[in-house]
Protein backbone atom coordinates (compact mmCIF):
# COMPACT_ATOMS: atom_id res chain seq x y z
CA UNK A 1 0.00 0.00 0.00
CA UNK A 2 2.88 2.65 0.73
CA UNK A 3 4.37 1.53 -2.46
CA UNK A 4 1.62 2.30 -4.47
CA UNK A 5 0.91 5.60 -2.13
CA UNK A 6 4.22 6.86 -3.55
CA UNK A 7 3.95 6.09 -6.62
CA UNK A 8 0.81 8.08 -6.69
CA UNK A 9 2.27 11.42 -5.07
CA UNK A 10 1.28 10.83 -1.81
CA UNK A 11 3.15 11.20 1.66
CA UNK A 12 2.80 10.04 4.81
CA UNK A 13 1.57 13.30 7.11
CA UNK A 14 3.64 13.95 10.14
CA UNK A 15 3.26 11.90 13.14
CA UNK A 16 3.10 12.91 16.75
CA UNK A 17 3.79 9.87 17.68
CA UNK A 18 7.45 8.93 18.99
CA UNK A 19 9.60 7.54 16.60
CA UNK A 20 10.59 3.12 17.78
CA UNK A 21 13.99 4.21 17.14
CA UNK A 22 17.03 4.30 19.07
CA UNK A 23 18.47 7.79 20.50
CA UNK A 24 20.24 9.28 18.13
CA UNK A 25 22.73 11.04 19.94
CA UNK A 26 26.59 9.08 19.66
CA UNK A 27 28.17 10.18 23.22
CA UNK A 28 27.51 12.93 25.85
CA UNK A 29 28.88 15.55 24.37
CA UNK A 30 26.51 15.70 21.54
CA UNK A 31 23.64 14.95 24.00
CA UNK A 32 24.70 18.13 25.81
CA UNK A 33 25.17 20.34 22.90
CA UNK A 34 21.41 19.33 22.29
CA UNK A 35 20.33 19.99 25.33
CA UNK A 36 22.12 22.95 25.34
CA UNK A 37 20.71 24.58 22.04
CA UNK A 38 17.20 23.91 23.43
CA UNK A 39 17.76 25.47 27.08
CA UNK A 40 19.28 28.67 24.92
CA UNK A 41 16.25 28.76 22.13
CA UNK A 42 14.00 29.34 24.82
CA UNK A 43 16.36 31.60 27.01
CA UNK A 44 16.11 34.05 24.09
CA UNK A 45 12.44 33.76 23.75
CA UNK A 46 12.09 34.70 27.79
CA UNK A 47 14.69 37.29 27.83
CA UNK A 48 12.45 38.82 25.28
CA UNK A 49 8.95 38.72 26.49
CA UNK A 50 9.34 37.42 30.26
CA UNK A 51 10.15 40.82 31.15
CA UNK A 52 7.79 42.90 29.19
CA UNK A 53 5.34 40.52 30.92
CA UNK A 54 6.97 40.32 34.41
CA UNK A 55 6.67 44.32 34.23
CA UNK A 56 2.80 44.59 33.40
CA UNK A 57 2.35 42.12 36.11
CA UNK A 58 3.67 44.07 38.64
CA UNK A 59 1.07 46.73 37.58
CA UNK A 60 -1.97 44.99 39.01
CA UNK A 61 -2.99 46.22 42.18
CA UNK A 62 -1.87 43.98 44.94
CA UNK A 63 -4.95 42.94 47.50
CA UNK A 64 -2.72 41.77 50.02
CA UNK A 65 -1.14 43.91 53.35
CA UNK A 66 1.88 45.83 53.04
CA UNK A 67 3.87 44.38 56.05
CA UNK A 68 2.68 41.21 55.58
CA UNK A 69 4.23 40.36 51.85
CA UNK A 70 6.91 37.83 51.49
CA UNK A 71 6.89 37.37 47.93
CA UNK A 72 6.32 40.29 45.38
CA UNK A 73 3.61 39.90 43.37
CA UNK A 74 5.87 39.16 40.01
CA UNK A 75 7.37 36.61 41.90
CA UNK A 76 3.98 34.77 42.32
CA UNK A 77 2.86 35.30 38.88
CA UNK A 78 5.85 33.81 37.86
CA UNK A 79 5.28 30.68 40.02
CA UNK A 80 2.12 30.55 38.75
CA UNK A 81 2.80 30.65 34.90
CA UNK A 82 5.82 27.94 35.91
CA UNK A 83 2.70 25.59 37.39
CA UNK A 84 0.66 25.91 34.34
CA UNK A 85 3.47 25.39 31.72
CA UNK A 86 4.37 22.29 33.70
CA UNK A 87 1.12 21.18 34.00
CA UNK A 88 0.71 19.84 37.63
CA UNK A 89 -2.79 18.92 38.50
CA UNK A 90 -2.95 20.12 42.27
CA UNK A 91 -1.13 22.76 44.32
CA UNK A 92 0.39 19.13 45.96
CA UNK A 93 2.02 18.58 43.41
CA UNK A 94 3.62 21.80 42.12
CA UNK A 95 5.02 22.13 45.94
CA UNK A 96 6.65 18.66 45.97
CA UNK A 97 7.98 19.06 42.72
CA UNK A 98 9.00 22.66 42.22
CA UNK A 99 11.45 22.78 45.94
CA UNK A 100 13.24 19.69 44.56
CA UNK A 101 17.03 21.23 45.23
CA UNK A 102 18.46 20.77 42.39
CA UNK A 103 15.10 21.89 40.47
CA UNK A 104 14.52 24.55 42.09
CA UNK A 105 18.58 25.50 41.56
CA UNK A 106 17.92 25.10 37.62
CA UNK A 107 14.86 27.26 37.45
CA UNK A 108 17.01 30.42 39.67
CA UNK A 109 19.52 30.44 36.86
CA UNK A 110 16.79 30.86 34.36
CA UNK A 111 14.89 33.05 36.51
CA UNK A 112 16.75 34.96 39.22
CA UNK A 113 13.91 36.41 40.04
CA UNK A 114 12.25 33.53 42.11
CA UNK A 115 15.12 34.23 45.11
CA UNK A 116 12.51 31.92 46.71
CA UNK A 117 10.10 30.00 46.01
CA UNK A 118 6.56 30.47 47.40
CA UNK A 119 4.37 27.91 48.83
CA UNK A 120 1.09 26.92 46.04
CA UNK A 121 -1.56 28.27 49.18
CA UNK A 122 -0.15 31.41 48.84
CA UNK A 123 -0.60 31.92 44.75
CA UNK A 124 -3.88 30.46 45.84
CA UNK A 125 -4.85 33.13 47.88
CA UNK A 126 -3.21 36.09 45.97
CA UNK A 127 -5.62 34.34 42.70
CA UNK A 128 -8.80 34.47 45.24
CA UNK A 129 -8.82 38.60 46.11
CA UNK A 130 -6.97 39.95 43.12
CA UNK A 131 -8.95 40.94 40.48
CA UNK A 132 -8.78 38.43 37.68
CA UNK A 133 -9.32 40.53 34.58
CA UNK A 134 -6.08 42.33 35.45
CA UNK A 135 -4.53 39.18 34.44
CA UNK A 136 -6.42 39.04 30.86
CA UNK A 137 -5.53 42.27 30.68
CA UNK A 138 -1.79 41.75 30.69
CA UNK A 139 -1.97 38.94 28.22
CA UNK A 140 -3.92 41.15 25.59
CA UNK A 141 -1.45 43.31 26.09
CA UNK A 142 1.51 41.59 25.35
CA UNK A 143 -0.19 39.47 22.58
CA UNK A 144 -0.58 43.19 21.15
CA UNK A 145 2.62 44.14 20.82
CA UNK A 146 3.42 40.95 19.28
CA UNK A 147 0.83 42.03 16.41
CA UNK A 148 2.18 45.03 16.29
CA UNK A 149 5.69 43.96 15.78
CA UNK A 150 4.51 41.33 13.16
CA UNK A 151 5.64 38.31 14.99
CA UNK A 152 2.41 36.16 13.37
CA UNK A 153 2.47 38.05 9.47
CA UNK A 154 3.66 34.24 7.85
CA UNK A 155 1.18 32.57 9.86
CA UNK A 156 -2.00 34.39 8.88
CA UNK A 157 -4.92 33.03 6.47
CA UNK A 158 -6.10 35.67 3.91
CA UNK A 159 -4.15 38.12 5.52
CA UNK A 160 -6.35 37.21 8.47
CA UNK A 161 -5.70 36.42 12.50
CA UNK A 162 -7.79 32.87 12.67
CA UNK A 163 -9.49 32.69 15.80
CA UNK A 164 -10.95 29.57 16.51
CA UNK A 165 -13.80 29.95 19.07
CA UNK A 166 -15.33 26.33 20.85
CA UNK A 167 -16.30 25.64 24.04
CA UNK A 168 -15.29 23.03 26.72
CA UNK A 169 -16.28 21.56 30.18
CA UNK A 170 -13.76 21.88 32.69
CA UNK A 171 -15.01 20.51 35.99
CA UNK A 172 -17.63 18.38 37.06
CA UNK A 173 -19.34 18.16 40.36
CA UNK A 174 -22.27 15.85 41.93
CA UNK A 175 -23.64 18.44 43.97
CA UNK A 176 -24.35 22.40 43.69
CA UNK A 177 -21.68 23.94 45.87
CA UNK A 178 -22.39 26.78 43.74
CA UNK A 179 -25.32 28.50 42.07
CA UNK A 180 -23.22 29.99 39.12
CA UNK A 181 -23.01 26.44 37.79
CA UNK A 182 -24.49 24.71 34.84
CA UNK A 183 -26.43 21.57 34.70
CA UNK A 184 -27.19 18.23 33.02
CA UNK A 185 -29.36 15.28 33.34
CA UNK A 186 -27.35 12.58 34.31
CA UNK A 187 -29.02 8.85 34.09
CA UNK A 188 -32.89 7.98 33.47
CA UNK A 189 -35.41 10.62 33.10
CA UNK A 190 -37.29 10.58 36.71
CA UNK A 191 -41.48 11.03 36.32
CA UNK A 192 -42.14 14.77 38.47
CA UNK A 193 -44.99 13.09 40.13
CA UNK A 194 -42.84 9.93 41.71
CA UNK A 195 -41.46 10.50 44.93
CA UNK A 196 -37.71 9.27 43.34
CA UNK A 197 -35.18 12.37 42.83
CA UNK A 198 -33.80 13.30 39.79
CA UNK A 199 -29.95 12.73 39.67
CA UNK A 200 -27.78 16.30 38.17
CA UNK A 201 -24.13 16.67 37.36
CA UNK A 202 -22.92 20.31 37.83
CA UNK A 203 -20.07 21.90 35.99
CA UNK A 204 -18.35 24.64 34.42
CA UNK A 205 -18.70 25.33 31.21
CA UNK A 206 -15.89 27.78 29.45
CA UNK A 207 -16.14 29.30 25.93
CA UNK A 208 -12.45 30.03 24.55
CA UNK A 209 -11.16 31.90 22.24
CA UNK A 210 -8.00 31.37 20.65
CA UNK A 211 -5.18 32.41 17.98
CA UNK A 212 -5.08 29.38 15.76
CA UNK A 213 -2.54 29.94 12.80
CA UNK A 214 -1.73 27.74 10.24
CA UNK A 215 1.82 26.31 11.79
CA UNK A 216 -0.88 24.94 13.65
CA UNK A 217 0.92 27.22 16.89
CA UNK A 218 -2.45 27.98 19.48
CA UNK A 219 -2.38 31.03 21.51
CA UNK A 220 -5.25 31.37 23.90
CA UNK A 221 -7.06 34.65 23.60
CA UNK A 222 -9.97 35.34 26.19
CA UNK A 223 -12.53 33.18 27.80
CA UNK A 224 -15.76 33.48 28.90
CA UNK A 225 -17.87 31.40 31.27
CA UNK A 226 -21.28 30.14 30.52
CA UNK A 227 -23.37 30.48 34.09
CA UNK A 228 -26.78 30.85 35.20
CA UNK A 229 -27.92 34.99 36.03
CA UNK A 230 -28.66 35.00 39.33
CA UNK A 231 -31.14 38.47 38.31
CA UNK A 232 -33.46 36.42 36.65
CA UNK A 233 -35.28 34.82 39.75
CA UNK A 234 -36.66 31.47 39.72
CA UNK A 235 -37.59 31.41 35.63
CA UNK A 236 -33.49 31.80 35.13
CA UNK A 237 -32.70 29.83 31.69
CA UNK A 238 -29.57 28.05 31.30
CA UNK A 239 -27.00 30.06 29.58
CA UNK A 240 -25.67 28.64 25.95
CA UNK A 241 -22.78 28.46 23.48
CA UNK A 242 -24.57 30.75 21.14
CA UNK A 243 -25.34 32.97 23.97
CA UNK A 244 -22.07 33.78 25.49
CA UNK A 245 -20.59 33.94 21.70
CA UNK A 246 -22.43 37.01 21.15
CA UNK A 247 -20.28 38.35 24.86
CA UNK A 248 -17.17 36.82 23.82
CA UNK A 249 -17.40 38.31 20.39
CA UNK A 250 -17.70 41.94 21.60
CA UNK A 251 -14.85 41.80 24.08
CA UNK A 252 -13.01 40.50 20.90
CA UNK A 253 -13.90 43.32 19.11
CA UNK A 254 -13.27 45.87 22.08
CA UNK A 255 -9.86 44.47 22.60
CA UNK A 256 -9.16 44.04 18.84
CA UNK A 257 -11.12 46.80 17.27
CA UNK A 258 -9.64 47.16 13.77
CA UNK A 259 -7.69 43.56 13.62
CA UNK A 260 -8.51 41.46 10.59
CA UNK A 261 -10.16 38.59 11.71
CA UNK A 262 -11.42 34.88 10.15
CA UNK A 263 -13.45 32.90 13.24
CA UNK A 264 -13.71 29.58 12.76
CA UNK A 265 -16.52 28.07 14.35
CA UNK A 266 -18.44 24.40 14.53
CA UNK A 267 -21.42 23.29 13.44
CA UNK A 268 -23.17 24.75 16.51
CA UNK A 269 -23.08 28.04 15.55
CA UNK A 270 -24.42 28.36 11.92
CA UNK A 271 -27.40 30.45 12.40
CA UNK A 272 -28.04 34.07 10.98
CA UNK A 273 -27.73 36.11 14.16
CA UNK A 274 -24.02 34.91 14.84
CA UNK A 275 -22.85 35.51 11.46
CA UNK A 276 -24.64 38.62 10.94
CA UNK A 277 -22.33 40.28 14.08
CA UNK A 278 -19.33 38.79 11.93
CA UNK A 279 -20.65 40.70 9.04
CA UNK A 280 -21.03 43.80 11.72
CA UNK A 281 -17.74 43.43 12.53
CA UNK A 282 -16.33 43.03 9.33
CA UNK A 283 -14.91 39.72 9.93
CA UNK A 284 -14.46 36.87 7.89
CA UNK A 285 -15.97 33.58 8.94
CA UNK A 286 -15.90 29.65 7.93
CA UNK A 287 -18.17 27.50 9.74
CA UNK A 288 -18.85 24.40 9.46
CA UNK A 289 -22.24 23.39 7.84
CA UNK A 290 -23.49 19.68 9.44
CA UNK A 291 -26.63 18.03 7.84
CA UNK A 292 -29.80 18.69 8.17
CA UNK A 293 -28.47 22.65 9.49
CA UNK A 294 -30.03 25.45 7.50
CA UNK A 295 -32.08 23.20 4.89
CA UNK A 296 -32.75 26.17 2.47
CA UNK A 297 -28.97 26.70 1.76
CA UNK A 298 -28.76 22.99 1.35
CA UNK A 299 -31.30 22.96 -0.95
CA UNK A 300 -29.90 25.58 -3.27
CA UNK A 301 -26.22 24.35 -3.04
CA UNK A 302 -27.57 20.35 -4.55
CA UNK A 303 -29.62 22.71 -6.83
CA UNK A 304 -26.63 24.46 -7.92
CA UNK A 305 -23.69 22.29 -7.74
CA UNK A 306 -24.02 19.90 -11.10
CA UNK A 307 -24.57 23.09 -12.82
CA UNK A 308 -20.90 24.81 -11.80
CA UNK A 309 -17.83 22.31 -12.52
CA UNK A 310 -15.40 25.17 -13.09
CA UNK A 311 -16.06 25.48 -9.49
CA UNK A 312 -14.09 22.32 -8.55
CA UNK A 313 -10.98 21.51 -7.71
CA UNK A 314 -8.62 18.39 -6.29
CA UNK A 315 -5.45 17.91 -4.54
CA UNK A 316 -3.15 15.40 -2.66
CA UNK A 317 -3.18 16.25 1.55
CA UNK A 318 -0.91 13.41 3.05
CA UNK A 319 -2.48 10.36 1.94
CA UNK A 320 -5.43 11.83 1.33
CA UNK A 321 -6.97 12.46 -2.38
CA UNK A 322 -9.73 15.42 -1.81
CA UNK A 323 -12.11 16.84 -4.18
CA UNK A 324 -13.36 20.15 -3.33
CA UNK A 325 -16.77 21.88 -4.90
CA UNK A 326 -18.25 25.46 -4.11
CA UNK A 327 -21.33 27.13 -4.59
CA UNK A 328 -21.21 30.96 -4.63
CA UNK A 329 -23.58 33.87 -3.47
CA UNK A 330 -26.25 31.60 -2.30
CA UNK A 331 -28.96 33.95 -0.19
CA UNK A 332 -30.00 33.00 3.34
CA UNK A 333 -33.02 33.73 5.19
CA UNK A 334 -33.46 33.98 8.97
CA UNK A 335 -35.74 36.07 11.09
CA UNK A 336 -39.27 36.90 11.72
CA UNK A 337 -40.40 35.83 8.14
CA UNK A 338 -37.31 35.67 6.62
CA UNK A 339 -37.49 39.43 6.82
CA UNK A 340 -33.38 39.10 7.41
CA UNK A 341 -30.95 37.68 4.71
CA UNK A 342 -27.69 37.15 4.23
CA UNK A 343 -25.17 36.21 1.42
CA UNK A 344 -23.19 33.18 2.45
CA UNK A 345 -20.64 30.81 0.31
CA UNK A 346 -20.78 26.61 0.93
CA UNK A 347 -17.33 24.83 0.01
CA UNK A 348 -17.27 20.57 0.44
CA UNK A 349 -14.80 18.10 0.57
CA UNK A 350 -14.85 15.02 -0.25
CA UNK A 351 -12.23 12.77 0.74
CA UNK A 352 -10.67 9.34 0.28
CA UNK A 353 -7.77 6.99 1.64
CA UNK A 354 -6.50 3.45 2.17
CA UNK A 355 -5.92 2.26 5.13
CA UNK A 356 -5.18 -1.52 6.37
CA UNK A 357 -8.61 -3.18 8.13
CA UNK A 358 -6.93 -4.89 11.37
CA UNK A 359 -9.41 -7.53 11.61
CA UNK A 360 -8.79 -8.85 7.34
CA UNK A 361 -5.40 -7.26 7.10
CA UNK A 362 -6.67 -5.93 3.49
CA UNK A 363 -6.66 -2.52 2.25
CA UNK A 364 -9.79 -0.99 2.64
CA UNK A 365 -10.54 2.52 1.64
CA UNK A 366 -12.51 4.95 3.84
CA UNK A 367 -14.32 8.16 2.96
CA UNK A 368 -15.37 11.44 4.40
CA UNK A 369 -17.20 14.63 3.74
CA UNK A 370 -16.54 17.96 5.39
CA UNK A 371 -18.88 21.10 4.29
CA UNK A 372 -18.55 24.92 5.22
CA UNK A 373 -19.99 28.15 5.31
CA UNK A 374 -17.81 30.99 4.20
CA UNK A 375 -18.03 34.64 3.96
CA UNK A 376 -15.73 34.64 1.37
CA UNK A 377 -16.34 33.09 -2.20
CA UNK A 378 -13.41 30.40 -2.68
CA UNK A 379 -11.43 31.14 -5.90
CA UNK A 380 -9.57 28.05 -7.92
Amino acid sequence: MRQQQREAGLTSPPSATPSNRTCPFRDNTEERAARTEAVTTLILIMRQMLPILLKRFGKIPDPRHPKKVKHKLTVLMLYGILVFVFQYGSRRAANRELTRPMFEANLRLLFPQLDSLPHADTLYRLLARMEISAIETTHLELVRRLIRNKAFSRYLINNCYPIGIDGSRKLAFPVLWDEHLSQRRVGPKVDPDSDEEQDYQYYVYVLEASLCFRNGMVIPLMSEFLEYAPEQGEQRKQDCETKAFHRLAERIKNAFPRLPVMVLLDGLYANGPIMERCRRYHWDFMIVLKDGSLPSVWEEYRSLAHEQPENRCAQHWGERQQQFQWVNAIRYEYGPNGKKFLEVHVVSCHEHWQVVDPKTAEIITKHARHVWLSSRPPIA
